[in-house]
């Protein structure tokens, strides 16, 4: 069984790593050495106990017995422990190392239970009636922490061969007195054994290490299919919003380009001043990355007043508030991120100290979000007259000496108690029939 599942662990692990990125076969790693961290620290706890219940149980040998073998085995068992939590948490644990500690386990395991007969003074079988023989399944599933079905095998084989050893040497002690029986109410009333007796809990430790290690194997491919879904989540999140990459994980059925919600949204258009002579100016790499500094930079605050970045078009940030993210306070928030916004750029320099102003135009009204593009490819957007009338404002800010305008539709829905407004103009914008009334944001107050 052992041989088998070695042969096979290798090639799931090739085939894992084959179809997936290397991040996520590190991640799963990462998790498998965690994991190590807790398997020691079990062990440790396994060790004391036995240390314990060794200082607590009743001695019949003479105290001044040549050698007391169970003080020895205990202490060199806690010193390897010891090293292997130091060098699983500096993820330092080959595998080599972590068959050994399994045949350390067992060891330990077995020479406790062969020093019984010692400890009380019996004939070797009366060590076969232990009932501490239940930990070897403690440590067959203490290896299924890791989530890989050769240790489990491994320890379970180990098991095996170690309870056959310990009946060999119980038959082989004294050969004119092998203790076998064949009478059951004698085996259960006496120190002799019953073969038939010790080959089930053989039995029953194969049986049990291989419906753990098929089970093993089994959940091995739902945590890979979890960690390549977490991180392909969490990859997806970097080109649409979370919202929607946690629908794309979650939905029923699967999604579709032109699919989407009406819903009333504040939405806010953010571009840079003057960028395009400042970029004249500056080698690609330096525009690139003070664009990258800008744009960390204005997430923050859209971010922590609930809004959500749907586009990065260059230099200019669209965000939508109330959508795909509900929040009653839509319009309140989104002003309060274009004045932290603007609070920020006046405090900060980007790139090779450059001074950077934004202007901002906000705006609500009915907007759709959704999914855009082919069958193939898809680009999470928001779309309608609201948005295009943002984008309108934030230009507006030109003509009219400012950073922030906000539209009549939002001004009417913010708090007052947070902002005092300064009414600016009435305007038709390009490409609309009706007029609208602009506002500006003006001594904001302290919070």
């Amino acid at each position: 069984m052992l041989a088998s599942l070695k042969r096979i662990a290798p090639v799931t692990q090739r085939k894992h790593s084959q179809r997936i990125p290397p991040r996520v076969f590190h991640a799963i790693r990462a998790q498998q050495d965690a994991s190590e961290v807790l398997i020691s620290w079990i062990q440790l706890g396994v060790v004391t106990t036995f240390a314990v219940l060794y200082a607590v149980a009743p001695k019949t040998f003479s105290e001044d017995a040549d050698f007391a073998p169970v003080p020895w085995v205990l202490g060199i068992y806690l010193a390897f422990t010891v090293i292997r939590l130091m060098l699983a948490r500096a993820r330092r644990l080959p595998d080599w190392l972590l068959y050994l500690s399994i045949l350390l386990d067992f060891s330990l395991l077995f020479g406790l239970i062969w020093s019984f007969h010692i400890q009380y003074v019996q004939p070797p079988s009366f060590y076969l009636k232990a009932p501490t023989l239940l930990y070897v399944f403690i440590f067959i599933a203490l290896r299924a922490l890791r989530f890989e079905a050769r240790f489990v095998a491994a320890a379970g084989t180990v098991a095996a061969a170690g309870w056959l050893l310990m009946m060999l040497y119980v038959i082989t002690h004294d050969p004119q007195h092998t203790m076998i029986t064949r009478d059951y109410v004698q085996y259960m009333t006496s120190n002799s054994i019953l073969l038939g007796a010790e080959f089930d809990k053989v039995i029953s430790i194969l049986m049990v290490t291989l419906i753990l290690a098929i089970a093993l194997y089994r959940a091995r491919e739902l945590l890979v299919e979890s960690v390549v879904e977490r991180t392909a989540v969490r990859d997806l999140s970097r080109f649409v919003p979370t919202e929607i990459a946690l629908q794309v994980k979650t939905a029923d059925q699967e999604l579709a380009a032109g699919e989407g919600e009406v819903r009333e949204t504040t939405v806010l258009f953010a571009d840079v001043e003057g960028f395009t002579t400042l970029g004249e100016g500056m080698s690609p790499t330096d525009l690139i990355n003070t664009l990258n500094e800008f744009c960390t930079a204005v997430a923050e605050p859209i971010e922590r007043f609930g809004g959500v970045i749907n586009q990065f078009q260059g230099d200019a940030i669209l965000a939508s508030f109330n959508l795909p993210k509900a929040d009653d306070a839509h319009a309140t928030n989104a002003v309060r991120a274009a004045v932290a916004i603007q609070d920020i750029l006046r405090d900060r320099t980007f790139g090779k100290s450059i001074v950077l102003k934004s202007r901002i135009g906000i705006n609500t009204g009915d907007v759709v979000g959704g999914l855009v593009g082919t069958a193939d490819r898809w680009s999470y957007t928001v779309l309608g007259d609201a948005v295009n009338l943002a984008a309108r404002l934030e230009q507006m800010n030109k003509q009219f000496g400012t950073y922030i305008l906000v539209s009549e539709n939002t001004y009417r829905l913010v708090d007052p108690r947070h902002f005092q407004f300064e009414r600016i103009s009435e305007v038709q914008a390009r490409g609309r029939l009706t007029h609208t009334i602009l506002y500006t944001v003006r001594d904001v107050p302290q919070h």
